[in-house]
């Protein structure tokens, strides 16, 4: 056979521990990656625009504006949202206005959101109701006793390792088996698992969670979860592009707590349906005082992330904000009494490639959201 040019992508299985020379193009390209699951859009309608704004801050001792912002921190897409109108909008490291961007673990709280649309529509009796209620395959595991509650707030009691340097981690092992499209693999992964902290009682940041979450939700609906994010979310919110949630294996499960996909002002979509307190165009989509819930402290976070001192329901909190993060500095930023909302997505370089981490990025991420908000103080 004759040489055919032929197309190289990285690999999927290397997802968490790629150079920063590939995430730019890798996070672009996730639904080429691995199996997924179109979030279908209706018909889209624009966001309002307002005057643009300038913020600037200090960083490193020097006055900082927003291109210096982009350029330090490796920032690929960049809006600002107040009283529903976009007042800044930027993009960085080639994205383009309809590429979807790689949503890392922001979506683990959209789809805590879509916990609550199934409350309202009563597939769900209770955030109280066990996880084997819906999962009767995982009786038992380690999850005998754990609740839709519990792996909202990352309370499951689990053994769990989320350090994505290490190959064999935990979360390492549920990414290759979802590079590997493995059937069933990431319930097989959670059901081998030993408890290590009885349910309810301890805080461990843990991906695997919000995968048993979203499989419990997939049961209680009786549709796949982007199914259900597009009749509940995209379609009425006028989303401008189909998004995608990653899948298990091929027309698998849907991944709730990682690597989904969606256009930039899609991300401030989502952000302002929160803001709206999950009402669009008049319609209730969440129970009422169903993100006061979400917002509610669950527990304190052990080691304290820039921006971020609690943790609700898949939501991390501090000072009247609510975030979305994710990986490589994913960040959704929701100021519901200023209605205000800040979405970054970013390519900060990650260890083993980059000394020290990612926490300088974060914590100047942080800086920079509160330059914005000072400008409607």
């Amino acid at each position: 056979m004759s040489a055919q040019p032929r197309r190289h992508l990285p690999r999927a299985e290397d997802f968490l521990l790629w150079p920063p020379t590939i995430q730019p193009y890798g996070y672009r390209i996730v639904d080429q990656l691995f199996a997924h699951r179109v979030i279908r859009r209706g018909e889209a309608r624009p966001l309002p625009r307002a005057r643009e704004i300038a913020p600037d801050y200090l960083a490193d001792g020097a006055p900082r504006d927003v291109a210096e912002f982009m350029d330090r921190n490796f920032i690929a897409g960049l809006l600002v949202l107040k009283d529903g109108a976009i007042v800044l909008e930027r993009y960085g490291l080639g994205l383009q206005e309809h590429d979807r961007w790689s949503t890392m673990s922001t979506i683990k709280s959209m789809t805590a959101m879509l916990v609550g649309a199934a409350i309202r529509d009563g597939a769900i009796a209770s955030t109280d109701d066990d996880v084997t209620r819906y999962l009767p395959e995982m009786r038992g595991s380690a999850y005998d006793g754990v609740t839709l509650r519990h792996v909202l707030t990352m309370s499951s009691g689990l053994r769990w390792n989320e350090d994505y340097t290490d190959r064999n981690s935990d979360v390492n092992r549920y990414s290759k088996s979802m590079a590997d499209r493995v059937p069933g693999g990431v319930l097989k992964l959670m059901a081998s698992l030993p408890r290590a902290n009885p349910p309810g009682t301890t805080f461990l940041y843990n991906s695997g969670d919000t995968f048993l979450l979203g499989a419990a939700l997939t049961r209680a609906i009786g549709m796949p979860l982007a199914d259900y994010m597009s009749a509940k979310i995209w379609r009425p919110a006028g989303m401008e592009c189909d998004g995608f949630y990653t899948l298990e294996s091929e027309g698998g499960q849907e991944i709730g707590g990682s690597r989904a996909g969606m256009a930039l002002r899609d991300f401030g979509r989502f952000a302002q349906f929160v803001l709206d307190d999950g009402v669009i165009a008049g319609t209730r989509v969440l129970p009422e005082g169903w993100v006061d819930a979400v917002a509610a402290p669950a527990f304190v976070v052990p080691e304290p992330q820039p921006g971020v001192t609690h943790y609700g329901f898949s939501w991390w909190l501090r000072d009247g904000c609510m975030s979305a993060l994710g990986f490589a500095g994913q960040r959704i930023d929701v100021f519901r009494s200023e209605k205000l909302a800040i979405v970054t997505l970013a390519a900060f370089p990650q260890a083993p490639h980059a000394a020290g981490g990612d926490a300088k990025q974060r914590a100047e991420v942080v800086d920079f959201t509160q330059a914005v908000r000072r400008i409607y103080a």
